[in-house]
C-alpha cells in the first residue's frame, strides 16, 4: 500500500488488530485492556514494525482519557462531588504521598541521587486513569466503596500533577530566572479554570440550547466534540491537565437537560480512542531496554506493584472499603499510570536524570499496566473466591434478544413481589439483575432471571425495551434507579414507567421526571401495621381500615403539595408542618364527634359490618 495515504494505512493497521486481538482476548478470558496491549505490542516497533511514530499517536490517543473524565463528570451533578471532597483530597493525598515516601526511600537505598529518586517516587507514585475507570465501568464499580474511592484518589492524582510537573524545572536548574513568571502562569490558570466555569454556567446550556434547534443530529455531536477539544486545549495551553479540565466540564453540565445526549454522542468515540490508548502503551513498551537492564527492570516493577499495594492496602481499611472489595481496588490503583510517561519525559528534558533513565522508567510503567489485567484475572480465579467461600462468579450477560411485554430491572424483596404476580397471571416479564448472588439465588428457586445492567442502552435494546409496554424501575439504588428512567425516556418513550422510591427525594427526582406511576416502598406495608396497632388498643377493624385510609389520602395530598416547593427547604417544612396540624385538628374533631354520637347511642352507622377488613 505504498501509493496510499498514511491515515487509511495507519487505520487499517489499528482496526485490524484491534479486531483480531480484543475477541481472541476476552474470549479467553483475559478481558479487552490485555487485547488492546497484546496489539500495541504486535504491530509496534518490537513486534511487526508495522507503526513507528509511538509518540505522535500517544498523544493523539490520551484524548480517549479526556473524553472518558468528561462522561464521568456528567454523572457527578455539583453535589455529589462536593460530598466526595473529604475522600479527594484527605484519601487522595495520603495515598500519593504514601507511595511516594516508600518509593523514595527505596530509591535512596538502591544508590540514586535524591533528585532521581523524588521525581522517580513521584511519577510511579501516580495511577493509570484509562485501566482504572475502564475496569470500574466494566465491572459497574462506581455505585460501590471502592468504586468511588478509587474515583477520588484518580482525581486527586490528577490535581498532584501539575505542582509535580511544576516542580521539575526547580531539580533540573533550568527554571526561568524572572521573578515574575510564576504570579503570572499562576492568574492565567486561575482565569482559565474561572473561565471554564463561569462559562459552564452561564453560556455553554444556552449554546447547546441554540445548537439542538437545528434538529441536525450531526452538529450537535460534532458541538459535543468541539466543547471537550477546546476545553482540553485551554488546559494544555496553561499547562494543567486536559482530563481534568474535561471532568470539570463534565460536572457543570451534569444538570443539563442535554445531559443524555451528549452521553450518546460522545460514547463511541470515548471507546475508540481507548482502545487506540492501550494499543498506543503496547507500542510504546521498549523491549531494548528491558533487555539491556533485566534486572533493573524486574526491581522497578516488583518494588512499583509491591510498595504501592502495601500503602494502598493499609488505607482500604480506614476508607470503610469491605475486606471483599480491597483486592481489586489494591490493584486498581497499584500500577503505574500514564501521566508518568509525561513526568518522566519532562525530567529528562530538565535535564533532571538522563533519556536512558527516562526509558527505564517508562519502560517499567508500560510493564506494569501490561502485568494489571493479568493480576487482576489471578485475583478474581484465585482470591476472590476465598472472600465468598467460593461461590462467587462470573455470570455471562443477557445476549439473546427477548420480547416480553413487561421488564423488570431489579429482583430484589421489590421486585421478586412484582415479577411472582405477574406470573401467577400469565404475563412474561423479562427480569434483569445485577447482583450475580441474588440472580443465582433466583434461579436455584426457578425464576428465570438475567443478569445484566439496566443502566446499559444495549442490554436494554437486548431485553426488548424497544416493543415492551411497561418498565417497572425496582432497582435498590436512587442514582442507578435514574440513570435507567433518563435512559429510557431518551430512547424508549413508549415505554409506561412504574418505579420504586426508596425516600421522598427520590419520589421527587422521579416526579421531575415525569413518571407519575410511583409507589414508596414502605409506605403501604407501614398503613398495615399502623391499622393493627389501632386494632390491638381497641379500635374496630372497620374504624381502624376507615383512619388509616384518611391518613393515606391526607399524605398523598401532601406529597403534591409539597412537590413545588422541596427545593426550598423553608417553604417544604412550613407545609409540612400545616399539613400535619390540619390532620391533627380534624381527627380531634372527628374523636369528639365520635364520643357524642357514643353517650347518644349512635356509635354504629347503619349498614356498616365492623367484621369485614
Amino acid at each position: 500500500m505504498e501509493h496510499a495515504p498514511a491515515w487509511l494505512t495507519n487505520s487499517l493497521i489499528y482496526l485490524g488488530a484491534a479486531v483480531a486481538a480484543v475477541p481472541l482476548s476476552r474470549a479467553i478470558g483475559l478481558g479487552s485492556i490485555l487485547g488492546y496491549l497484546a496489539a500495541g505490542i504486535a504491530i509496534g516497533p518490537w513486534g511487526f514494525s508495522l507503526v513507528t511514530n509511538v509518540e505522535d499517536i500517544l498523544h493523539f490517543a490520551e484524548f480517549g482519557v479526556v473524553l472518558m473524565l468528561f462522561l464521568i463528570g456528567l454523572e457527578l451533578e455539583p453535589r455529589r462531588l462536593w460530598s466526595l471532597r473529604r475522600p479527594i483530597f484527605g484519601w487522595g493525598s495520603a495515598q500519593v504521598l504514601g507511595c511516594a515516601a516508600l518509593l523514595f526511600a527505596a530509591g535512596l537505598i538502591a544508590g540514586a541521587p535524591w533528585r532521581i529518586a523524588l521525581v522517580a517516587a513521584l511519577g510511579l507514585a501516580l495511577s493509570s486513569t484509562a485501566i482504572a475507570l475502564q475496569v470500574i465501568g466494566e465491572r459497574n464499580l462506581l455505585p460501590t466503596s471502592s468504586g468511588r474511592a478509587g474515583f477520588s484518589i484518580l482525581l486527586f492524582q490528577d490535581v498532584a500533577a501539575i505542582p509535580i510537573l511544576a516542580l521539575l524545572p526547580l531539580l533540573g536548574g533550568t527554571q526561568d530566572a524572572r521573578g515574575d513568571g510564576h504570579g503570572f502562569e499562576a492568574l492565567r490558570i486561575v482565569a482559565v479554570i474561572g473561565g471554564i466555569i463561569l462559562g459552564g454556567r452561564l453560556a455553554l446550556r444556552p449554546v447547546l440550547r441554540w445548537i439542538a434547534k437545528s434538529r441536525t443530529p450531526e452538529i450537535f455531536t460534532a458541538a459535543a466534540l468541539l466543547l471537550v477539544v477546546a476545553i482540553a486545549a485551554l488546559m494544555q495551553l496553561v499547562g494543567l491537565s486536559m482530563a481534568l479540565g474535561a471532568f470539570l466540564a463534565g460536572v457543570l453540565l451534569a444538570e443539563s437537560e442535554y445531559k443524555r445526549e451528549l452521553e450518546t454522542d460522545l460514547e463511541p468515540f470515548k471507546g475508540l480512542l481507548l482502545g487506540l490508548f492501550f494499543i498506543a502503551v503496547g507500542m510504546s513498551i521498549d523491549f531494548g531496554v528491558l533487555a539491556r537492564s533485566p534486572g533493573w527492570m524486574a526491581l522497578v516493577v516488583v518494588l512499583l506493584l509491591v510498595l504501592k499495594s502495601a500503602v494502598i492496602w493499609g488505607i482500604a481499611k480506614p476508607m470503610g472499603i469491605p475486606l471483599a472489595e480491597r483486592p481489586v481496588f489494591t490493584l486498581l490503583l497499584a500500577q503505574g499510570g500514564e501521566f508518568a510517561f509525561v513526568v518522566f519525559q519532562a525530567a529528562a528534558g530538565a535535564r533532571v536524570f538522563s533519556a536512558e533513565t527516562a526509558s527505564l522508567l517508562i519502560g517499567a510503567v508500560a510493564v506494569s499496566m501490561l502485568l494489571s489485567p493479568l493480576l487482576l484475572l489471578a485475583i478474581d480465579r484465585l482470591v476472590l473466591p476465598r472472600f465468598s467461600g467460593g461461590r462467587r462468579r462470573r455470570l455471562p450477560e443477557l445476549s439473546e434478544p427477548q420480547a416480553a411485554p413487561v421488564i423488570i430491572a431489579g429482583f430484589g424483596r421489590y421486585g421478586q413481589i412484582i415479577g411472582r404476580l405477574l406470573n401467577a397471571q400469565g404475563i412474561a416479564s423479562t427480569v434483569l439483575d445485577h447482583d450475580a448472588d441474588m440472580v443465582e439465588a433466583a434461579r436455584s428457586f426457578g425464576y428465570t432471571v438475567h443478569y445484566g445492567d439496566a443502566t446499559r442502552l444495549d442490554l436494554l435494546r437486548t431485553a426488548g425495551a424497544a416493543k415492551a409496554r411497561v418498565l417497572v424501575v425496582a432497582v435498590d439504588d436512587k442514582e442507578q434507579s435514574l440513570r435507567i428512567i433518563d435512559l429510557v425516556r431518551e430512547h424508549f418513550p413508549h415505554l409506561e414507567l412504574v418505579a420504586r422510591a426508596r425516600d421522598v427525594p427520590h419520589w421527587n427526582a422521579l416526579r421531575d421526571r415525569g413518571v407519575m406511576r410511583v409507589e414508596r416502598e414502605l409506605f403501604e406495608s407501614s398503613l398495615r401495621s399502623g391499622r393493627t396497632v389501632l386494632e390491638v388498643l381497641g379500635h374496630t377493624p372497620f374504624e381502624a381500615r376507615r383512619q388509616a385510609m384518611r391518613f393515606r389520602r391526607h399524605n398523598l395530598e401532601l406529597f403534591e403539595k409539597m412537590y413545588p416547593h422541596y427545593r426550598d427547604r423553608a417553604r417544604m417544612i412550613a407545609v409540612v408542618k400545616e399539613g400535619r396540624h390540619q390532620l391533627e385538628e380534624q381527627m380531634a374533631r372527628e374523636r369528639a364527634e365520635n364520643a357524642a354520637r357514643r353517650k347518644r347511642g349512635e356509635e354504629r352507622l347503619p349498614g356498616w359490618d365492623e367484621s369485614r377488613p
